[in-house]
């Protein structure tokens, strides 16, 4: 590496590199100047960088011409999807010698096969675009997730992305079924198979699934389809405490079996949250309450997915574990509820910069982790709001922080990083991850590798030397090399 280092200083200025990259992949695929900045800054905002150039292949020999010429230049790459991650792992941090490869051209749907199941597709479809056509397929794919109108299903991918349908479905990781790679010598790993059922040996797609594009860019995916779910009822109910939440999830998990797609923990300053971005929402029961969940089961067929809703809250609310609730009538109510999940996060944005978290604990100790981490924020910082929501089924808890108005930028990182530390600190007693959806990136590297046994970091380390051994793919992303600092 330090030899290609070298002959990009050789070579003159940034201008000359952008010049020789551009001959050799052609004006219709780099991008450079100002024209870049949106491809260099976070989905918040918070960070803004900035990059060499950026290249926009169209097909996936495009991509394996584009890493070649990119490696012969002696640059490094930052694959990128749809640029709506949260812990900063496609977002550039040397101007002077990455380049993005963006995938937002690669956005064909190559085949959707009802009778298999399955589709294939590039890693630049749009998620909510593709469930849509799978739609009209008679068919679901149940990823689902609030940037779904942004992000793309090669950064799904490659990040693992979680959501709102785990509790059924699984992360993404279990809806792959192969996957097509652009290596970082250009090479293309072709393996796109459908099959279900596939035991000859190591299953080599799952290393590119949650790697961030550190070993390779994803340029196409296969993945399972599934019946779609046409009777979906949704709930949202009050609770005496988040204990009862986890009380209520056991007996839901025992009632309504695998049809119970979705079961979110919320606090009540979420609606005050989801009000302060969405100022026409109307609340459909009493704020009052110390927790509330949001829960949705689906199904099709002969299920009568409404009678099993509402006979199960009956049961619970007889039983004084649910103090109130209401259940959607059509879909448009149903959508008004998950409005309040979703504005809850807009709301906090329009309260500026806040710690977000996105860890996980044993379900078990879900609620006893949030009361103590908490209690020791406040503790340590009177000042802040804590704002704690989650998927209760998978253990998944977003314990943000949000410092008050009126401080200096300054201030705001002070506090921010001190919750960070006292959040982590109970996250370790809890022997939880620091990352249960997001990913590492840049954001939470340093917290990363500061906990990461030295097993696990000789096993990654090997893997990411086998495949790329120049350490030219997304380099500051997750890993640090012998030559970093």
């Amino acid at each position: 590496m330090q030899a290609a280092n070298s002959q990009t200083s050789a070579s003159g200025s940034l201008d000359a590199v952008v010049n020789a990259l551009t001959a050799a992949l052609g004006e219709d695929l780099v991008v450079s100047g100002q024209a870049i900045e949106r491809y260099c800054r976070d989905w918040h905002g918070d960070v803004t960088t900035g990059a060499v150039a950026v290249v926009r292949p169209r097909t996936t020999a495009e991509v394996s011409a584009a890493v070649r010429a990119i490696r012969t230049l002696g640059l490094d790459i930052v694959p990128q999807g749809g640029n709506t991650g949260l812990v900063l792992g496609c977002t550039p941090d040397d101007p002077t010698r990455q380049v993005i490869v963006s995938m937002e051209r690669m956005t064909s749907i190559r085949r959707i096969d009802a009778d298999d199941f399955s589709a294939v597709v590039e890693a630049g479809v749009i998620l909510s675009d593709f469930k849509d056509r799978v739609e009209e397929a008679g068919l679901y794919f149940p990823l689902a997730l609030g940037a779904q109108g942004s992000c793309r299903i090669g950064g799904n991918v490659s990040t693992n992305a979680g959501g709102i349908n785990v509790l059924r479905y699984g992360m993404t990781r279990e809806l792959v079924l192969g996957l097509e790679v652009v290596l970082p010598d250009g090479s293309i790993f072709d393996g796109l198979s459908t099959l279900r059922k596939d035991n000859r040996g190591v299953d080599l797609k799952q290393l590119f699934i949650g790697a961030e594009g550190t070993l390779g860019i994803i340029t196409a995916v296969s993945v399972k389809l599934m019946p779609p779910a046409e009777k979906v009822a949704t709930a949202l109910v009050g609770l005496a405490a988040l204990s009862d939440a986890i009380e209520l999830y056991r007996r839901a998990r025992r009632d309504c079996c695998d049809l119970m797609s979705a079961f979110e923990f919320m606090p009540p300053v979420a609606f005050t949250l989801a009000q302060e971005a969405i100022p026409d929402l109307a609340m459909p029961m009493s704020a009052d309450y110390p927790a509330y969940v949001l829960m949705e089961i689906s199904g099709s067929g002969l299920v009568d997915i409404d009678d099993l809703m509402q006979r199960f809250l009956e049961g619970v609310m007889e039983d004084g574990l649910v103090l109130d609730g209401v259940i959607a009538a059509s879909r448009s109510q149903a959508k008004s509820l998950w409005l309040f999940r979703e504005g809850m996060n807009e709301g906090q944005a329009k309260r500026g910069a806040h710690l977000r978290t996105d860890v996980s604990v044993p379900l078990s100790r879900l609620a006893a982790f949030v009361e103590t981490a908490e209690a020791a924020v406040m503790a340590h910082l009177p000042d802040c709001t804590c704002v704690s929501y989650g998927h209760v089924g998978d253990g998944n808890v977003h314990l943000n922080v949000l410092p008050p108005g009126g401080l200096s930028a300054g201030e705001v990182q002070q506090r921010i990083y001190a919750a960070k530390s006292v959040v982590n600190s109970v996250l370790d007693d809890f022997a939880g991850s620091i990352s249960a959806e997001h990913g590492i990136g840049r954001l939470k590297k340093a917290d990363f590798l500061s906990r990461l046994p030295a097993v696990q970091r000789q096993l990654l380390t090997a893997i990411k030397q086998a495949i790329d051994p120049d350490w030219i793919m997304n380099p500051g992303c997750q890993l640090n090399s012998d030559t970093d600092s």
